[in-house]
């Protein structure tokens, strides 16, 4: 009879737990642009990112079933009521466009699709770190799922294209 009292009290505080979360001062934009908030939602935002490695890779895929690069960071972003489009060339649109060298974690980051050649953006992830000539990011590959990679590996340094903010750190 205890543990089935234990156990009701511990699940009532779980839902309450989650169902009032609330990120620090978050606001809120339906249209995708730029969010001014504190580095606590950035390091939120990667944290939960981070939660999901290994996730299957789905195509079109936007739940834990699986992810597609842009479903994946559409799902993160939209737990700080971010809304963005499920497509990585229409995610490109959103945000501030950075400067690799001012790039921070948070952003969102831009490659081309399969061919290196072609100029259209087919690819996107979320910057976890970065220091002089490093950029680490994760995202959801086709090999691999959810996982992190590293700009400076041939495959995406040869297909980077642009850097996005959507969440401004107020100094």
């Amino acid at each position: 009879m205890r543990f089935l009292i234990r156990s009701i009290v511990v699940s009532a505080l779980l839902i309450v737990v989650s169902t009032s979360y609330n990120p620090s001062n978050a606001t809120t934009s339906t249209s995708g642009e730029m969010v001014s908030d504190s580095l606590n939602t950035v390091q939120a935002l990667v944290s939960f990112a981070t939660k999901h490695l290994h996730i299957p890779y789905r195509s079109g895929g936007t739940s834990k079933k699986g992810f597609d690069c842009s479903g994946f960071v559409r799902y993160c972003f939209d737990k700080w009521n971010i809304s963005l489009p499920h497509s990585s060339a229409a995610q490109s649109k959103h945000g501030e466009t950075i400067k690799l060298d001012d790039a921070k974690p948070g952003d969102l980051i831009f490659f081309k699709g399969e061919s290196s050649k072609s100029s259209r953006i087919g690819h996107v992830g979320i910057i976890t770190e970065v220091a002089p000539g490093y950029v680490k990011f994760i995202h959801s590959a086709f090999k691999g799922g959810i996982r992190y990679d590293l700009l400076n590996a041939s495959y995406y340094s040869k297909r980077f294209v642009a850097i996005k903010r959507l969440v401004q750190s107020v100094p």
